[in-house]
Order: C-alpha cells, then sequence, then structure tokens
C-alpha cells in the first residue's frame, strides 16, 4: 500500500487499562464513533479489559466493523472481548503485531502504556525500514504525549532520527485531525 491509497481499516492502539483521567475514555469513544461515521473498518488488540474495551465497544456500538487479534496466553488475561466482528487468535505476540498492520491501512496510538508504545513504535520502525509505507498517528489527549514528543525532538536535534524519518510519525490533538492525517502521504524513499 502507498500512502495515497484509500484508507479502510484503521489499526487503533489504546491502553489495556482503564484511564484515571476521564478525557482519554471520551477520546477513545470519540475516535471510534468517528472511525465508524468515515466508515472505517477498527483493527485492535482483541481484548476487553481498559481502553480496549471503550474502543470496541463504543465502535461497535456506533455500527463499525471490529477485528481484534488477540495471542492465546491473553485470552484469559485481557479477557478476550466476545461480541467483535472478528476475532483472530494467534500464537505469540509478534504474530499479533503482523496480523493487525496486515489487517491495517494506518496506525493510531492513543493513551496507553509500554504495550501501546511498542506497538506504534514498531509501526513506524517497519514505515522506516520501507516494510510499508502506512500512515502512523499520535492523539496526543490533552498533551498525554508531551514528554515523548519532545524526547522525539532530541532524538532529532542529537542526530539519532533523521529530521525526514520523524516528519512520518504524524501527530493529531483530536481524533477528527487523526483521521484527516491518515490521508496524508507517507514518501517512500530508500530503507534505513
Amino acid at each position: 500500500m502507498n500512502g495515497r491509497s484509500t484508507i479502510r481499516s484503521v489499526c487503533v492502539f489504546p491502553g489495556s487499562r482503564d484511564a484515571a483521567i476521564l478525557r482519554y475514555r471520551e477520546a477513545t469513544e470519540e475516535l471510534a464513533r468517528e472511525l465508524a461515521n468515515r466508515n472505517l473498518r477498527v483493527v485492535y488488540g482483541g481484548a476487553s479489559v481498559g481502553l480496549m474495551r471503550v474502543l470496541a465497544d463504543a465502535a461497535l456500538d456506533a455500527g463499525a466493523s471490529v477485528i481484534g487479534v488477540i495471542p492465546r496466553c491473553l485470552l484469559d488475561r485481557e479477557i478476550a472481548h466476545r461480541h467483535l466482528t472478528a476475532l483472530h487468535v494467534v500464537e505469540t505476540m509478534h504474530q499479533r503485531k503482523e496480523r493487525m498492520a496486515a489487517l491495517s491501512d494506518a496506525f493510531v496510538l492513543l493513551p496507553g502504556g509500554y504495550g501501546s508504545l511498542e506497538e506504534i513504535f514498531e509501526a513506524i520502525t517497519w514505515n522506516q525500514l520501507g516494510i510499508h509505507t502506512k500512515p502512523c498517528v499520535i492523539l496526543n489527549v490533552d498533551g498525554y504525549y508531551n514528554a515523548l514528543l519532545q524526547f522525539l525532538e532530541r532524538a532529532v536535534a542529537d542526530g539519532l532520527i533523521a529530521k525526514q524519518l520523524a516528519a512520518r510519525l504524524l501527530v493529531a490533538t483530536t481524533p477528527g485531525e487523526a483521521l484527516d492525517l491518515l490521508g496524508t502521504p507517507v514518501v517512500a524513499e530508500a530503507p534505513k
């Protein structure tokens, strides 16, 4: 898929814990409704816990198709969501990320922890390496990712991330803006 292809399916990386901040839940619900309003399929980690459950429930309630991907080892711990359009059970976390990427045309990061960060960084790394050219967006709800974005600016300033590669990780402050950015072409360059 090139950056100009039509986006039909969006992989969302929300946290697997309940957020202490109500605004994170509200933004997750708003993103889910906006995905449904734009007739975009939702792909996510398949769990019925935390913001992952909020995303799936709100998207389903709004009429979106929701595909979950969960590793067998997390079926009980993350409590697989049993009311999705489809649930793919895979053997490993790596297979989970591979399957979610294969099912998606773009990636959006919501507030989350280690797992959510790891997922978006793998997606942007694959982009950097030329494995895909799918857009990657951080939804920076109420400045949740400000410190992370400052760190990335420092990495660019220190020469550890190329400026043109850093520009591939898009940043939005609202769900609508995040989805609007999915139409931003990602320029394919020679892999690192």
